[in-house]
């Protein structure tokens, strides 16, 4: 579907902390009040907003007179979560309620997302704020995150709350135009590619993985995940720069920047599955069932070749071809030690390998999700 961000009737934007904060340490506030211009002007238009923002570390280090942005240990970044988010909340409330919109305050861990029930509890939450007619600032709670369990950056998260929210488009507000064939920086032929239509070897390639101001944590690679993330749930997802002033605005009469076109949208459940980030586990399979499972066929044991992880029945795994790529994600028919007994085995065999009546497939299609 083509991207028009002022048609979108549900749109998430993302805000990096180096548009958000400025090398001082200080909200760069003259910049995010035309920001709020444009989201004025488009919720008068009756579009429905929701904003994922970065910069409670950044900010938050300022004021607690951390070195190296907050991110030297975990210890100083969810201390500096804790004094920036405060920071955080306080300027959106004051930018909004000049205009009398009401800005509510998310904070999430990754378990919010990635466990089904308190998915649809963050979902509800969204829905019902939105429809009273505030505006959602969404943000890691990196206070209590750690390094074993959070998103790591916002664009990923963005994408997730395009997903829960039901938005119909995503755009990723950064310090760079979009994707480029090559680093601009270094390379006078890099070109910004304006439309990827599939996120393939070579798309996954182009991307880098630094962050170019020092203060994010989010490089181009995470942006090319979040857009995987969005077009799989079928939100078109664009990486737009920030930098200038009015940068929604800029984008509608220009339409700088790279564009990812949403597929057909799957349904709610495996909308869920295709975004998460984190699996119980992984099931390897031969190249004739990926093609079984391209065609739309179920995970049978006779396809598969290994198993790893500890994983129980209805838990999500990892679905990987004989060259490890992912293939899919799924909830589990098996736990993982009887999923192990059985991998190769054709279905008419294991009622004798389990002494019980089995079920047919390792992961059903049903509860499956290719990526």
């Amino acid at each position: 579907m083509t991207f028009t961000p002022t048609a979108c009737p549900r749109l998430v934007v993302k805000i990096g902390s180096s548009l958000l904060v400025g090398d001082e340490g200080a909200v760069r506030r003259e910049w995010l009040e035309t920001l709020v211009a444009d989201l004025v002007e488009r919720r008068s238009a009756g579009q429905q907003i929701v904003i994922v923002c970065s910069g409670a570390i950044a900010l938050g280090a300022r004021r607690l007179g951390l070195s190296h942005g907050g991110r030297r240990s975990l210890d100083d970044a969810q201390a500096a979560a804790a004094a920036g988010q405060i920071a955080l909340s306080q300027c959106w409330a004051e930018l909004l309620g000049a205009h009398d919109i009401a800005a509510a305050q998310i904070l999430v861990t990754l378990g919010d997302l990635e466990d089904r029930r308190r998915y649809l509890n963050a979902a509800a939450t969204l829905d019902r704020l939105i429809g009273l007619g505030a505006i959602p600032i969404v943000n890691e709670n990196d206070s209590v995150a750690t390094e074993e369990i959070r998103f790591g950056d916002n664009d990923r998260l963005a994408a997730r709350i395009g997903q829960a929210a039901r938005a119909d488009g995503v755009i990723l507000l950064s310090d760079v135009e979009g994707l480029f064939t090559a680093d601009p920086a270094s390379d006078a032929d890099a070109r910004l590619i304006e439309t990827v239509d599939a996120i393939d070897g070579d798309i996954t390639a182009m991307a880098g993985s630094s962050s170019g101001s020092g203060l994010g944590s989010g490089g181009m690679a995470s942006k090319v995940e979040a857009a995987r993330i969005a077009t799989t749930a079928g939100i078109p997802l664009a990486i737009i720069s920030g930098i200038e002033d009015h940068p929604l605005a800029r984008f509608a009469e220009t339409r700088r920047g790279t564009v990812f076109t949403a597929e057909a949208g799957a349904n709610a459940r495996k909308t869920w599955l295709a975004g998460r980030l984190t699996v119980h586990g992984c099931i390897t399979i031969d190249a004739g069932a990926v093609d079984a499972l391209r065609s739309g066929k179920s995970l049978l044991p006779a396809g598969a070749t290994g198993v790893t992880g500890a994983f129980a029945r209805g838990d999500v795994v990892e679905i990987a071809g004989p060259d490890g790529a992912k293939i899919a994600h799924g909830l589990a028919e098996y736990d993982a030690d009887t999923a192990a007994r059985i991998v190769g085995h054709r279905s008419d065999e294991l009622g004798d390998l389990l002494g019980y009546a089995p079920r047919a497939a390792l992961v059903h299609r049903d509860h499956m999700v290719l990526l």
